[in-house]
């Protein structure tokens, strides 16, 4: 056995997976250092604290610069006497002084050079405001500092502000790998179901006014919706094929007709003269199913419709009035998928609500990155260590293979999809979601590792011992803290491989799944076009992305909207709405929100292949072997011993086993009397 470290001092730093205790035995390998850790800084650092008495920064960092890869070298060296110690004689990491990186060119006796010239001090300023120090010598190599390429697109917007470049030059590039592939599978994959499915790829927000202390002025609701789509430039930016055949994005100039053409089309006042839901929800279908609904060729990704409950005492209301939402009515936000994603909803309604009560415009920070500079970093990253693990993980797999689903049709000899869905919801009891829970975090698991490895489980099961599975999922991929605040498409859909074996328990599984999940999330950041590129596929010819499995948890950030002192919540669309983008797929949802539906999960299937009563006895077998694993015996403890085969597992729903059982009684009474 190696000692590789401990995992919970396993870091990831600028996209790279980094174990510190690496860092920390190359540097004890100094006779003159007698102890040493090394710790993650605010997100962007690495800091060494040695303790020793006869050495210097300069000599650690070239002997680190000797003896590890550049992403692994510290930005600073503390130097101390000796290292603060705990009770149990453990070095005291809270007790470590802060590093001060104003001083860092300062010790050491390396020379501090001060810039000469106009250009240099402008150039000086920019540089320490971004990497927040009060000096950087104009020798220093930024990525000793803490530099990495998003920072460098940071520089870039100043230096084009400062030395008055032009502002224009990062409008145009090509389009993100996320951006390729929702195009690429809309316009092509799905380019035949025009006629029943204008919008595969739609996200819908919808909100309906619950409570008001205070009037909602659609005007000013106008005004905040345009100022949201001014400040993120993703939010006004076309897609289009080049002459070369490449994937192209445009942010278009806010000062353009664009804004005009936003007011005329992208916010639309309906009125409801009927209250009856079944009649909204309808209105709602029709116009996410709008041919003209987005244009991505133009930029017109995002659309906003106020849907307002007529009554008879409308027509004596005044002018100013008829300005005004009330309670019950509600505002539908349509966004293109190539431009968002679950996670830029809390960002969008944030903002959305912030200038809304401001009465003012969105202030912009010239440090801000947008999204294009995220593409344009994107294409230019070092991925071979993630080319490598990819090529490992997918190695001896039949990636033309298909798993043995009992499927009514076989698919066409075309590529093209319908997109009409087969749907069957499950949803759980309070005792069987608690036991979910409680297991998760009993294991340390995610829920999305919990709920993926009953999913394999149930693969196993329902394609008759198949134990090479490869499935696909998808990940947030905002893997940078400058991501976190960004609207834009950053999903990543990638492969999952298992290797099961039938003899595992259910919790050996578990540990399997989640040593394969975090080892994927390291390297999640490699775009699936990659993944198929260098397996000589296409993407519309993979079979491992027709199954697919995600785990949603409900937000509170978007479960609400408030406007002022007006209370909006958010209402989920109905099932009418989902369209099968793959052939079998299951999504968790789990809502903390909710009191009676906290855990529940949606088989959304292709009517390509599927019968909606398969996909319904599907949905009742797995429910039946999910509530075997979680259903509770007494005193928290389950029915079922998951530290036994998953063999032992049922696939029998309780009527067939009756039935079968039957069928049995009845032939032995039929030899009996023979």
């Amino acid at each position: 056995l190696h000692y590789q470290g401990r995992k919970d001092h396993q870091i990831k730093l600028h996209g790279q997976r980094i174990e510190l205790g690496e860092i920390e035995r190359c540097l004890l390998n100094i006779t003159s250092i007698s102890a040493c850790v090394v710790m993650k800084w605010k997100g962007d650092y690495l800091v060494a604290y040695v303790q020793s008495s006869h050495t210097n920064e300069e000599q650690l960092h070239q002997h680190c610069q000797s003896h590890l890869p550049p992403h692994m070298i510290p930005s600073i060296f503390i130097i101390l006497e000796k290292l603060p110690l705990n009770q149990n004689g453990k070095i005291d990491r809270k007790q470590l002084p802060s590093p001060h990186f104003s001083s860092i060119h300062l010790t050491n006796t390396i020379e501090l050079l001060l810039p000469t010239n106009d250009i240099e001090v402008s150039i000086h300023c920019i540089w320490c405001d971004i990497l927040k120090q009060n000096q950087i010598s104009i020798d220093t190599n930024i990525f000793t500092i803490g530099g990495h390429s998003l920072l460098m697109m940071q520089l870039f917007h100043r230096y084009k502000i400062e030395f008055h470049l032009e502002l224009n030059s990062l409008s145009i590039t090509r389009a993100s790998f996320a951006q390729e592939r929702i195009y690429l599978d809309e316009q092509i994959r799905f380019s035949s179901n025009k006629i029943t499915m204008n919008n595969m790829y739609v996200i819908p927000l919808l909100y309906r006014i619950s409570s008001m202390n205070d009037h909602v002025s659609i005007t000013r609701l106008h005004h905040a919706f345009q100022s949201v789509i001014i400040k993120h430039n993703i939010l006004r930016t076309a897609l289009y094929v080049d002459t070369n055949g490449h994937i192209i994005q445009h942010c278009l100039d806010a000062n353009t007709n664009l804004i005009g053409d936003i007011k005329s089309y992208g916010s639309t006042i309906l009125d409801i003269h009927n209250d009856d839901d079944r009649h909204m929800n309808e209105i709602i279908a029709e116009i996410l199913n709008q041919a003209d609904l987005f244009d991505l060729s133009k930029g017109r990704v995002i659309c906003f419709h106020i849907l307002r409950h007529y009554h008879q005492s409308h027509d004596s209301i005044s002018c100013e009035n008829d300005d005004l939402l009330t309670e019950n009515d509600h505002i539908l936000i349509s966004i293109h998928h190539a431009m968002f994603d679950g996670a830029s909803a809390s960002v969008f309604l944030r903002d959305l609500s912030l200038v809304y009560q401001s009465h003012d415009s969105l202030s912009m920070d010239k440090n801000a990155l947008n999204y294009i500079d995220y593409s344009v970093h994107e294409h230019i990253m070092d991925m071979s260590l993630s080319h490598e693990f990819w090529h490992s993980q997918l190695e001896g797999y039949n990636l033309e293979c298909s798993l043995s689903l009992p499927v009514d049709r076989q698919r066409s000899s075309t590529d093209q999809r319908s997109g009409v869905a087969c749907i069957a919801e499950i949803t759980f009891d309070n005792e069987i979601c608690t036991s979910f829970l409680n297991y998760a975090s009993s294991h340390h698991l995610t829920l999305f590792q919990l709920g993926l490895s009953i999913f394999y489980v149930f693969l196993f099961k329902l394609t008759h011992g198949q134990a090479d599975l490869c499935i696909s999922s998808i990940n947030a991929n905002r893997y940078r803290s400058e991501l976190v605040n960004m609207i834009g498409m950053f999903v990543s859909t990638l492969p999952h491989r298992v290797e099961l074996d039938p003899h595992w328990s259910f919790d050996e599984v578990v540990k399997y799944v989640q040593e394969k999940c975090l080892s994927i999330l390291e390297h999640s950041h490699y775009p699936l076009q990659h993944i198929l590129g260098d397996n000589q596929l296409n993407q519309s010819h993979v079979l491992f992305l027709e199954t697919m499995f995600d785990f949603i948890t409900v937000s509170k950030d978007i479960g609400h909207l408030s406007l002022n002192d007006t209370n909006l919540e958010q209402v989920p669309l109905e099932q009418a709405a989902e369209v099968a983008k793959f052939d079998f797929s299951l999504t968790f949802v789990y809502n903390p929100l909710s009191e009676n539906k906290r855990l529940s999960c949606c088989f959304i299937c292709s009517q390509d292949l599927f019968e909606k009563s398969t996909i319904s006895q599907i949905a009742q077998r797995f429910q039946y072997m999910f509530e075997q694993v979680f259903q509770i015996k007494s005193s928290n403890i389950l029915l079922v011993d998951t530290s036994s085969s998953i063999n032992k597992l049922s696939f029998i729903l309780p009527e067939e086993a009756e039935e079968m059982e039957l069928v049995v009684f009845r032939r032995l009474e039929s030899i009996v009397n023979e």
